[in-house]
């Protein structure tokens, strides 16, 4: 009775759970394998879908998984990593790409003549008493009116303050030179480089494009109609470096078609990372690039 029991039990593969039937139909076909022929009657045919083998996953079948599709191009994104190279191209850098890169070149600097350093001296020795007196009201005053002098004399008179121990006052001028418009910020700039205070001219810079960004937009703007090139590299080049993506992509909002890619080529000058994160905020803006 035992063996009747047994027997009926395990006589047809469909009334056992899936991993035990494998066990049972997997003995019997081992004998047909090992003398070279197929498994004997109609328990040999299997389904085409294979049931997974552990006794949690019993009469389970592998669902059919379609193959990934993989588009045959895919968009390059530039390296963070990278530091020039390969140039990015395609219609979302607006043709920037394709621009060759001008270097900055810095204008050569005007000697300054007789009467500028007579000027420079007695700026000097006057702002010298007025300290010493404690008339800081006056001699900011002084600073504020000597911001505004021809940009070619800047290197002069950072000398003969620094000679004077008029550091701070130096630091001063600087600071208020920064609201100068933004052709005279970079001749000075470009003077203060020319003259081997490479730093003194940066500092100008950075301190320039501190204004807001739809100034900046518009002084672009008002150097591309001059034909001021160099001025507008110089300018972007500090832009794009001291302030944030998305205060440089809302400098384009006055004219995006003409900023977009001036703003690009300084981003492109200074590094893949910088560019591609000027990308995504001028997307993230609403422009097309």
């Amino acid at each position: 009775m035992v063996g009747e029991g047994a027997g009926h039990r395990f006589s047809s593969a469909d009334s056992v759970p899936g991993g035990h039937a494998e066990q049972v139909h997997g003995r019997a076909a081992e004998p047909a394998r090992a003398h070279g022929g197929n498994p004997p009657g109609p328990g040999a045919k299997r389904p085409k879908r294979r049931r997974r083998g552990s006794a949690r996953f019993a009469g389970m079948a592998e669902p059919d998984v379609a193959p990934a599709v993989v588009p045959e191009t895919a968009p390059v994104l530039p390296d963070p990593s990278a530091r020039g190279g390969r140039t990015p191209r395609g219609a979302r850098f607006a043709g920037a790409a394709e621009e060759p890169v001008r270097p900055h070149t810095t204008a050569e600097p005007e000697p300054p003549d007789e009467e500028a350093r007579q000027l420079t001296a007695a700026t000097v020795a006057a702002l010298t008493r007025l300290r010493s007196e404690g008339r800081s009201g006056e001699a900011h005053a002084l600073l504020v009116e000597a911001a505004y002098w021809p940009p070619a004399r800047f290197p002069l008179l950072a000398a003969g303050l620094h000679r004077a121990g008029l550091d701070a006052d130096w630091a001063t001028l600087l600071w208020e030179a920064a609201s100068l418009p933004v052709g005279r910020l970079v001749a000075a700039a470009d003077a203060l480089t020319a003259a081997d205070r490479t730093l003194d001219g940066r500092q100008l810079l950075r301190q320039g494009v501190a204004r807001p960004a739809p100034e900046i937009g518009a002084a672009v703007l008002g150097l591309a109609e001059e034909g001021r090139g160099r001025e507008i590299d110089a300018l972007l080049d500090a832009y794009v470096r001291v302030r944030a993506p998305e205060e440089a992509a809302r400098s384009a909002e006055a004219d995006p078609e003409r900023l977009v890619p001036f703003l690009l080529r300084a981003a492109r000058g200074v590094s893949d990372a910088c560019l591609w994160d000027l990308v995504h905020a001028l997307r993230v803006a609403g422009f097309t690039v």
